[in-house]
């Protein structure tokens, strides 16, 4: 479980250090906050859906990890699109807002989540 514990101390870091910019380092009026924090929340949740994915397979069979790992990235983008065009449909947030900083995010967070594959991959290989 201590992988587990990682990524989630990874992400909390991450997410302070990006909010700390968001707040601090913008002009106040120049960016809506509402927006952008919709935005976080779902990579946030999309990344963190996509690691325990990840655990869950990694000491699997091939044919399985395959299947829930590229199905389960196949599905979440599925989600992820469908959520964004809902929010923006609906006008729930600002769209230029939203969708720049959810494509950052994304962006950030997708490194994250493949460098804690690495880590976990390099860990199995460190015990073999």
């Amino acid at each position: 479980m201590k992988p587990v514990f990682d990524f989630l101390i990874k992400l909390i870091i991450l997410s302070v250090i990006l909010w700390v910019v968001i707040w601090y380092g913008l002009a106040p009026g120049t960016v809506d906050q509402r927006s952008v924090f919709f935005a976080w929340g779902i990579i946030v949740a999309n990344s963190l859906v996509g690691y325990l994915m990840f655990e869950y397979a990694f000491d699997k069979d091939s044919s399985v990890f395959t299947k829930v790992v590229f199905g389960g990235l196949a599905a979440r983008l599925l989600i992820l699109m469908g959520l964004v065009a809902w929010i923006i449909v609906k006008n729930i947030a600002v769209v230029n807002d939203f969708v720049l900083s959810f494509f950052a995010f994304y962006c950030i967070y997708v490194i994250v989540e493949i460098l804690a594959y690495q880590k976990k991959n390099k860990q199995k290989k460190n015990v073999a």
